[in-house]
């Protein structure tokens, strides 16, 4: 019999770590705590009976698996959590982590640069989050494997609960246009809910402006009432068709931000998307554009000088978001409004 723990779990635990287990989770309920194993052979249960505190029993239970997956029978280390949030896990079997029962153990793996589709197979099945999820889709092996787009059914599927959650809003739809696992009638609707909630929009401009683009989908008009030449590429690309799409969600986003976090990314899109070439050829364009195009070849160049620097200043005196946040950040985001305004031909 295993010490302390009441003999039906002692001797259904040894009959379970003689199996060949791939991952454990406990269910910490006060009513029926039950642990769930994941064996080649499937998933079996233990409905856990304790014969003391439940978060003692816990600590013990924990402490037998993690000496039987990784011979530490103090428990989980939880100092490993810390290394791999830093990428030192290298040489350390991850499964191993994953057959403790500790969730910290979980984020290890799934914070893991060695992390492989079938460990994100077993994580997911330990512990199915947002978080997790997001985290493992980022990593390459995992978005071309077969968890790719089961993480992304989750996530897409999950989005609308986020709601007023709107780092994770734009950080879950990065990920999701990056895993290149997304159909194009995904990407619209995950689009059209811009309408609703325009941060929405702001992962769709940040990858626009990538090495790699990614063209926006439902595409506007371009313009087609001024004529660049070969004058300035930055307002050749803002009278295109995608330079019309990119400038009206930006327009969106920035007549009501509800964080700062939201507008610095905003800010830091428009920048990336329309800095194109030097500032020698910005110069030499200037000069080569009729005078009827001036205006709007500035209010190009300025967009392309746009980052978070413009509000940095204003955001290290005030915390605030929602309606004082915009009152605050007035003087600069009317100047970029007008400036998208002008290229989108609204004024």
């Amino acid at each position: 019999m295993i010490e302390d723990l009441s003999p039906e779990d002692s001797f259904r635990l040894q009959v379970l770590l003689a199996q060949n287990l791939r991952a454990v989770r406990i269910e910490e309920s006060e009513v029926s705590p039950v642990l769930h194993a994941l064996t080649d052979k499937g998933e079996a249960s233990i409905p856990l009976s304790p014969n003391c505190r439940l978060d003692k029993y816990l600590r013990l239970i924990r402490e037998l698996l993690s000496g039987h997956a990784l011979g530490s029978p103090g428990g989980y280390p939880v100092f490993l959590s810390r290394w791999t949030r830093h990428g030192q896990m290298e040489g350390l079997n991850l499964g191993r982590l994953l057959l403790t029962g500790e969730p910290e153990a979980v984020v290890a793996v799934v914070h893991s640069p060695g992390l492989t589709d079938e460990l994100a197979r077993d994580a997911w099945w330990a512990m199915p989050s947002s978080e997790n999820a997001r985290l493992m889709l980022s990593r390459e092996k995992v978005a071309k494997g077969a968890m790719g787009p089961i993480l992304a059914d989750y996530l897409v599927e999950h989005l609308p609960f986020l709601q007023d959650e709107h780092l994770d809003i734009m950080d879950t739809v990065v990920v999701l246009l990056n895993s290149g696992v997304l159909t194009e009638a995904t990407r619209e609707a995950i689009w059209r809910r811009g309408k609703r909630s325009n941060t929405h929009y702001v992962a769709f401009l940040e990858v626009a402006g990538w090495d790699s683009p990614q063209a926006l989908p439902l595409p506007l008009p371009a313009r087609t009432d001024l004529m660049v030449g070969d004058g300035s590429a930055a307002l050749a690309r803002a009278l295109e068709a995608q330079g019309q799409t990119f400038l009206a969600a930006a327009e969106e986003i920035l007549e009501r931000p509800e964080t700062q976090e939201v507008v610095n990314r905003t800010l830091n899109a428009l920048g990336r998307y329309f800095a194109f070439g030097s500032p020698q050829a910005q110069s030499e364009s200037r000069m080569n554009v009729c005078q009827a195009l001036a205006p709007h070849l500035e209010a190009a160049a300025r967009l392309a000088r746009m980052s978070e620097e413009q509000v940095t200043p204003i955001f290290a005196r005030s915390s605030a978001i929602g309606s004082l946040m915009r009152r605050k950040i007035e003087p600069v985001v009317n100047g970029v409004l007008a400036d998208i305004r002008l290229l989108r031909g609204e004024m």
